[in-house]
Formats: structure tokens, C-alpha cells, sequence
């Protein structure tokens, strides 16, 4: 699980073929640490095993190199569903640390389980903001909802408007400065990550979990509920 808050960018170093995926040799600062002595484990960086979201999507650390570089492995379906497929040799990349246990949630709840991928319609820098427009694919479509969360490459926004299948967020400069964000044009694609909140109201709601809005006025979650009233 993560927050949607990224940690550091890192440089795609080496793509290699592997069956129907390819594994990515990341560097990364997250490995170094000038506190760790030789042959100390220092657990609050990167290590074997460890869960790492790049550019959103959520990779299992398989082997270390040296003292900055790491390697993960990805499979034909990450490769299908985001946009580690198009990753250049020398490409940066978003990263974050998976949470732990007591870490503060800046953003929101992110799985690291990319559900599609947005296309840029346009990125213009205003005073206040970098105003991104894009286009989320159609089956996603109705999980976005005005003042919600949404991810972007792995970063956790609010979505400020829609109009049809395109939906508007607004990147402080800080975030556009720090992040990948800031540099996104125009036919460039993203990893998006809906909001899991969503999907789990809508399977709650299917048929056929038997959970209905009647269903739940008959267990005392109506407007009296809601008001703080009693059944």
C-alpha cells in the first residue's frame, strides 16, 4: 500500500527481455545510506523483497547492484495495463517506498494496482498551478467523481472537474517542480489508478452481494442514520 506521494525519481539504467515481460534496472537514491555502516541492514531504505511503486504501479524489489541500483521484474500484464512498456534506457521514474505501519497518509490509499492508462490532452502552467486535462478510458470513466482521489503516475491528486471521459486536475508548483508532472505534453500517456473506495461501493451495490439501499434503510443507515439520529 502506498500514498500516492512521491519519494525521489529515479533513472532507468538497463531494460532486459524476460519471457513475456522485461525486467527494469532502476538507480535510485532510496538504496543509499550514509548512516548504514559496511554490511548493516538499514530497513528504512529499499531491500530485497521490498514492494516499490514506479510510476505507479507496484513492483517487487528482485535483486541490488552496487550501492544505487536495483532491479525488478516485469510481467506481461504490467506491461498490458500501464506504460512500463514504454520506458527508455536513461527515462526517469516516480518512486515510492511502500507504507508502514504508523507512517502519516498525505495522500490517499493507493494500491499500486494500475488500472489503465490516461492520455494527455493538454498541461498549461498557470499562476496558482499546472492545469492537466486528460482522457480516461471508458470502463474507468465511472469511477472518477469531482473532489475525489485519483493517481497519476503514481502520484495522488484531486480530481477538479469532468466533462464526459475528460477530467481536469490542478498540480501545485511544488509537486509539478518535484514530480514528472510538470514536464507531461500534449499525447502523452500516464498510469492511472482509480480511487479503490469506488470499486468497492460498486461491487457492494452489484446484485449480487444482496446489499441494496433498501437493504441498508432496513439495518438503520438512513437519513436519521446520517443525521447522528437514532433508528
Amino acid at each position: 500500500m502506498f500514498s500516492g506521494i512521491i519519494e525521489t525519481l529515479g533513472t532507468v539504467k538497463k531494460i532486459t527481455p524476460s519471457g513475456q515481460g522485461q525486467r527494469l534496472l532502476i538507480q535510485s537514491s532510496l538504496l543509499v545510506s550514509p548512516d548504514a555502516g559496511v554490511g548493516k541492514a538499514d530497513r528504512s531504505r529499499v531491500g530485497l523483497g521490498d514492494s516499490i511503486a514506479i510510476n505507479g504501479a507496484c513492483l517487487t524489489v528482485e535483486r541490488i547492484e552496487g550501492p544505487d541500483l536495483f532491479e525488478v521484474t516485469c510481467g506481461a500484464e504490467s506491461l498490458s495495463k500501464t506504460t512500463l512498456g514504454m520506458l527508455k534506457i536513461g527515462q526517469l521514474v516516480h518512486l515510492e517506498r511502500a507504507l508502514r505501519m504508523g507512517d502519516r497518509l498525505d495522500g490517499h490509499l493507493v494500491q499500486g494496482h494500475v488500472d489503465g492508462v490516461a492520455d494527455v490532452i493538454s498541461c498549461e502552467r498557470a499562476q496558482e498551478s499546472v492545469i492537466i486535462w486528460l482522457h480516461c478510458p471508458m470502463d474507468l470513466v465511472r469511477y472518477i467523481a469531482v473532489k475525489g482521489s485519483v493517481t497519476l503516475a503514481g502520484v495522488s491528486l484531486t480530481v477538479n472537474e469532468i466533462e464526459g471521459s475528460r477530467f481536469r486536475v490542478n498540480v501545485v508548483p511544488y509537486t509539478a517542480d518535484e514530480t514528472l508532472l510538470g514536464r507531461l505534453g500534449s499525447g502523452m500517456r500516464v498510469n492511472l489508478e482509480v480511487d479503490v473506495l469506488a470499486r468497492y461501493v460498486e461491487r457492494l451495490l452489484h446484485p449480487e452481494s444482496g446489499l441494496t439501499f433498501s437493504r441498508l434503510s432496513e439495518l438503520g443507515y438512513g437519513r436519521s442514520h446520517a443525521r447522528g439520529g437514532s433508528k
